[in-house]
């Protein structure tokens, strides 16, 4: 029996499978499960409304001195034509974790190699932010009025994240990093990897362009959450390199040796 489970596992294991098998539910739901704990823990209740807040002005302070302190301008860009308002709020929300999911179970059935290295990158990236989310809480433009920010969602799209039904999933205070901008990034990456299509390359990178200018055109981050946010990505996805050029490699060769000495043990029966 544990032969079979090795070889079974070493064979679902293999980077270049294109066969569906009953790991594949298994694989799903732990991926399903995964994301669901990062947003259940990112949305934990954090009661540190005068720090966020201070967080906040610090950032502010550290771009005004650097002279980049473009954020009121970019909100005020977008509010001017009803139709910016409309895009980027679409962008923001919709081709954020949706877009994701819908890219991440094409890749699950064309290219499990190019869909792990997705699944890994936003995973890992998901648990270094979510220290960042506790260690430094940070609230968004929308929450600084002094500064004329508007939150474009709550206002033009009837989309807040501060609603009952939300709540469970969302931490109003987890500004840094800004995982719209890092994950729009992964994707165009491993999509640039997966494909030479250039319909699919332009497209990945309209959507990361789009998404570095929604998530300020919205009121929801600052540049430098941007920033932070590319910054955990790309170490995330060296990590996600990594576990395929050896840490998975090597998981599958004890796998094997595992099979292989348990088969042999086996042939060669009881010693008497």
């Amino acid at each position: 029996m544990r032969v079979r489970v090795y070889r079974y596992l070493h064979s679902v294991s293999a980077p270049t499978r294109r066969t569906v098998s009953w790991f594949d539910t298994i694989e799903i739901g732990l991926v399903v499960v995964g994301f669901l704990a990062y947003f259940l823990v990112r949305g934990g209740v954090v009661d540190r409304t005068g720090e966020a807040l201070e967080n906040a002005r610090w950032i502010i302070s550290l771009q005004k001195s650097a002279g980049l302190f473009v954020e009121p301008a970019i909100n005020d860009w977008a509010l001017a034509e009803p139709w910016r308002v409309r895009f980027f709020n679409f962008v923001y929300f919709w081709l954020d974790f949706p877009l994701i999911i819908s890219v991440g179970l094409f890749m699950f059935w064309k290219s499990r190699f190019h869909y792990t290295i997705l699944r890994d990158s936003l995973l890992i990236s998901g648990a270094f932010a979510l220290i960042l989310y506790w260690a430094f809480p940070v609230a968004p433009p929308r929450y600084l009025p002094e500064w004329g920010f508007v939150d474009t969602l709550e206002t033009y799209a009837n989309l807040s994240y501060q609603a009952q039904s939300m709540q469970p999933f969302v931490n109003p205070f987890a500004a840094v990093p800004s995982l719209h901008v890092g994950w729009s990034l992964l994707l165009a990456i491993v999509v640039f990897i997966a494909t030479r299509m250039l319909w699919a390359r332009v497209a990945v990178v309209a959507v990361m362009l789009a998404q570095m200018v929604a998530v300020v055109a919205t009121a929801n981050h600052y540049l430098f959450d941007a920033t932070v946010g590319v910054g955990v990505s790309m170490l995330a996805l060296m990590v996600a390199l990594w576990l395929q050029s050896a840490g998975y490699p090597s998981f599958r060769q004890w796998i094997g040796t595992r099979a292989a000495r348990l088969e042999a043990s086996r042939v060669r029966g009881p010693v008497l």
